[in-house]
């Protein structure tokens, strides 16, 4: 078993519900985002966030706007939508029950 692919394979598993757990905090745009991420040692590059971010805005949990930066270009600023916080309230509710599932299943050593 190849240890690593199977860490990444989790990680991957759950970033949309970071992804959204981080917007819950408030509007922010895709290198905040991912310096959140990596703050949690969720290590992920733009390459893959920005696919994420289109997925959830074409699913309507995400909008988006444009602001004016004053050191580059505008910026994407991305939301919460309503159904966006419903979702996060969801994956939140699945992942503790999922949590506790794991934790009766495992064995300490």
């Amino acid at each position: 078993m190849n240890i690593e692919n199977s860490k990444a394979q989790l990680r991957k598993g759950v970033l949309e519900f970071c992804i959204l757990s981080v917007l819950s905090k408030g509007d922010g745009y895709a290198s905040e985002i991912i310096a959140d991420l990596k703050d949690a040692k969720l290590i992920i590059v733009e390459g893959t966030l920005y696919p994420l971010l289109t997925r959830l805005k074409n699913e309507g949990l995400l909008t988006y706007r444009w602001e004016e930066s004053k050191t580059g270009p505008p910026r994407k600023y991305y939301k919460l939508t309503d159904e966006g916080d419903e979702a996060l309230l969801q994956l939140r509710e699945a992942w503790d029950e999922l949590v506790e599932s794991i934790n009766k299943l495992k064995v300490e050593s």
